[in-house]
């Protein structure tokens, strides 16, 4: 799709996304972690999340993104662009029907980056479905995200019930990816 060193890109192909990491945590010294987001109109989104000590954005570029910040949904097209506060509940999907290119930014950095590469490890290699659709996939995001608490954490579902359903993968012997 572009022209970024390998390491730069993640191809989520499976659940529709592919992203390609613009600045890196290391570029910007933790300042922030920056990515262009190419969302397929399959793409079903994640569940809804917040960041509790980091800002996020979205500026589209192209298409139209559907967006939840704070419980209202709304469009936007290229040119427009939402700040997610930290600690709003919020996701994203696209149903447009046409492919939608963002510009995502989380600031700071903390460890996004390390997170969004596990995801991506766990969809292309492990065949986690997003959001997810089967226990598996529901027990090793869950996993992931608490392992990353001060990144993300889950709204819906529950934080509660994402840590009980990692608690079950721990028991299991389920290994997220390093």
């Amino acid at each position: 799709m572009g022209s970024a060193s390998q390491d730069r890109v993640l191809d989520f192909a499976p659940i529709g996304m592919w992203w390609e990491i613009t600045k890196s945590t290391a570029d910007t010294r933790g300042e922030l972690f920056e990515a262009i987001n190419v969302l397929d109109p399959i793409f079903a989104g994640p569940p809804l999340h917040t960041h509790p000590t980091a800002e996020e954005s979205y500026a589209v570029m192209s298409g139209t993104l559907d967006v939840c910040v704070g419980g209202k949904w709304r469009k936007l097209t290229a040119g427009e662009s939402v700040n997610v506060p930290a600690g709003t509940p919020h996701t994203l999907k696209n149903e447009s029907g046409a492919v939608v290119r963002l510009i995502n930014v989380h600031k700071p950095a903390l460890d996004f980056e390390r997170f969004f590469r596990r995801l991506h490890a766990l969809v292309c290699s492990r065949g986690v479905n997003l959001p997810p659709k089967d226990l598996r996939s529901a027990i090793l995001v869950s996993m992931l995200f608490s392992e990353h608490p001060q990144e993300v954490f889950s709204v819906k579902p529950s934080r509660r019930v994402m840590k009980a359903l990692a608690l079950i993968g721990r028991l299991l012997g389920f290994k997220l990816p390093p």
